[in-house]
């Protein structure tokens, strides 16, 4: 682990090594993700994922996440904003790829990751994306979960567990809590965007995602008809988490068929 600095802000990082030639891939954290969260149940995925397929990796907490930067006044005056993952894919992550030396990477992104891959990719060149549980628009299914998470912080274990994996754990919850439960958020809809994406496109969802129904997945192959999909049985919305192995060999089989 090591920090960068983008825009003033400290954000950790995490490379792993691989061959050159080929495009890394950029790991993108969920919206309560960090750098140490790929790594639960004491496996590291993406590392396992880049040696299935002779790519270099760089995995990096968002601001407010993992050993990143806190947000100051995270309920206050620097609470997200609505279009905070539209800033995330077109401002902070091509200001980090170029500092990291990275050109046409593969993104790998997962719920909030996703949607930020999704984005960055309707406008800069990758030479693909994989989503899994993205958002493209908000359902009451992920509203209701939220707001059920925000009791689970508050009098339950969610805070204890976070608190492992965040340096200031309630700027972490608080920043994605408020910004999904915020009346301006309603609106938040990608599909326009996601239309522009060219380059090859893999979705994957669980079929008992909590956060989001298979509409996600349905309006996505309406934007980008050219999206390969993948619904998993008996996974909810981490298939790296649920699934680990048959999320990684669907992965690895769509970044073989790449150059």
């Amino acid at each position: 682990m090591h920090f960068v600095e983008i825009n003033g802000t400290r954000i950790e990082v995490q490379r792993i090594p691989g061959p050159a030639g080929r495009a890394p891939i950029v790991f993108l954290h969920e919206g309560l993700g960090s750098v140490s969260l790929w790594t639960q149940r004491g496996r590291s995925w993406p590392h396992a994922l880049c040696q299935a397929t002779g790519r270099a990796g760089l995995v990096y907490s968002r601001r407010g996440y993992g050993q990143s930067d806190a947000v100051v006044d995270v309920r206050g005056a620097g609470r997200l904003p609505a279009d905070y993952m539209h800033r995330q894919a077109w401002e902070v992550l091509p200001a980090l790829l170029a500092g990291q030396g990275i050109q046409n990477p593969v993104l790998l992104g997962h719920s909030d990751g996703a949607s930020i891959a999704l984005l960055h990719a309707s406008r800069c060149a990758v030479a693909a994306a994989i989503v899994m549980a993205p958002h493209l628009m908000v359902e009451d299914i992920a509203v209701q979960a939220i707001a059920a998470a925000a009791v689970a912080f508050e009098s339950g274990t969610l805070r204890e567990r976070l608190a492992r994996h965040h340096a200031d754990v309630d700027c972490a919850f608080w920043q994605w809590n408020d910004v999904w439960l915020s009346d301006a958020f309603r609106s938040f809809d990608i599909r326009a965007e996601c239309g522009h994406i060219s380059a090859p496109l893999l979705a994957i969802q669980g079929k008992g995602d909590e956060y989001g129904t298979m509409a996600q997945l349905d309006e996505l192959a309406l934007a980008a008809p050219h999206t390969a999909q993948l619904r998993l049985d008996n996974c909810g919305h981490s298939p790296q988490r649920d699934q680990p192995e048959r999320t990684l060999e669907a992965v690895t089989a769509f970044l073989l068929t790449l150059p």
